[in-house]
């Protein structure tokens, strides 16, 4: 039977400021990249998330960013592959902790924004996250996009990884993500986002913005907690899923 990863960002609300609706869309997925405290979220919200996750058997993951709170961790900054890798293994460590207290464990790590799309093109970020991951537990899986630098700096040095596509998102020819400055970046039409999915899970593939093909492999889907309709979409993404024999889960929990 096919299986697949249904992740979301979450974590995101911080001081008196509150994004998304976690409580909920935590019933429905399997993975969740929790925030660290640089690009969104604080201490008190990655532990709330942390308990709300492990209450619903959801798989933990650091979600490290840029520090850039005004920009959500969606501007590239310029840093050293040292200040990168730095941190990394910073933000996991925060997370760490906090599952720690709350008698559970980081499981995967996710890069944020800005630092995941720079990371998938540029092999020496790529290589300073795979680098702090693998430092910080080399039982640790990777996300990284599909195909990507991530993926390859991951498996080089030896993490698990699990390669991602987007649901709401569209690709360019190359494999990567349409940016988010471009009008036609978000897929709003959620039919048409499903069918997409199914498409990548059953063939492998997906239509670039050019209307050409390109080879997909997903072991996880991601959406995106901070969308006004994340949770009905990962509602029906699910239903969707189950419906066509697809099993939603950590794939990686059997191995």
């Amino acid at each position: 039977m096919l299986s697949v990863d249904l992740n979301c960002d979450l974590g995101e609300s911080y001081g008196i400021f509150k994004i998304g609706n976690d409580r909920e869309v935590l019933k429905h997925i399997t993975s969740a990249n929790i925030a660290c405290g640089y690009h969104a979220g604080d201490h008190n919200v990655m532990l709330e998330t942390v308990k709300i996750a492990k209450a619903h058997d959801v798989g933990i993951g650091a979600h490290p960013g840029f520090p850039d709170l005004h920009g959500f961790g969606r501007r590239e900054m310029k840093m050293s592959a040292k200040e990168i890798y730095n941190l990394t293994i910073y933000q996991i460590g925060a997370l760490s902790a906090i599952a720690k207290a709350c008698s559970t464990k980081v499981v995967h790590v996710k890069p944020h924004g800005a630092l995941y799309n720079m990371a998938a093109n540029d092999k020496s970020i790529a290589d300073a996250v795979a680098s702090a991951v693998a430092d910080a537990d080399p039982s640790l899986i990777l996300f990284g996009l599909a195909g990507s630098s991530l993926v390859k700096a991951g498996n080089e040095r030896g993490l698990q990884v699990a390669e991602e596509v987007f649901a709401d998102r569209t690709y360019q020819p190359d494999g990567s993500l349409t940016p988010r400055t471009q009008s036609n970046a978000m897929i709003h039409d959620a039919d048409l986002a499903i069918s997409r999915v199914i498409r990548m899970i059953r063939e492998g593939k997906v239509e670039s913005v050019d209307g050409t093909d390109i080879e997909m492999k997903a072991d996880t889907i991601c959406i995106h907690g901070d969308e006004p309709q994340s949770l009905h979409f990962a509602v029906k993404l699910k239903a969707a899923l189950m419906a066509e024999g697809i099993k939603v889960g950590r794939g990686w929990d059997a191995k």
